[in-house]
């Protein structure tokens, strides 16, 4: 499977139904833990591929370093998910996608905040970086 900017963006598509469809279901207000865990059911019912705390790995002068660093969700091999329950969103959680995205050169991320009253105009926020630059359009 080739990956492209169009497949991404109806992947992105795909991923927000699924938040939406847990976030209608349940509402804000609870953990993160309780989200990711019927996040994982929504995808599993939509035939999403994915891992759920994958390890993002650390090299630091040639060394694997064992940071126990997690992505929360990293959908198709190509897009990362990190999920909050917050009443604020803060710069570092930002600042966190964006490396797990360089460090797992992901071209795409979504950071997802559970604890708003609508998921798809205040409840995420899409990035790309370079990776997402280099790909084809279609």
């Amino acid at each position: 499977m080739k990956i492209t900017k169009q497949y991404l963006n109806d992947l992105t598509y795909s991923f927000l139904g699924c938040c939406i469809n847990v976030h209608k279901e349940l509402g804000p207000g609870l953990l993160e833990s309780v989200y990711h865990l019927c996040l994982i059911e929504e995808l599993q019912y939509e035939n999403i591929s994915f891992i759920s705390e994958l390890e993002v790995p650390i090299k630091y002068r040639g060394k694997e370093i064992d940071t126990k660093l997690r992505a929360d969700l990293y959908i198709e091999n190509c897009l990362v998910i990190e999920l909050k329950s917050t009443n604020e969103m803060k710069p570092i959680f930002e600042a966190q996608l964006l490396t797990y995205m360089r460090l797992l050169k992901a071209p795409k991320g979504i950071l997802v905040n559970f604890n708003c009253l609508n998921i798809f105009k205040s409840g995420q926020k899409t990035f790309v970086n370079d990776y997402f630059s280099e790909l084809s359009n279609n």
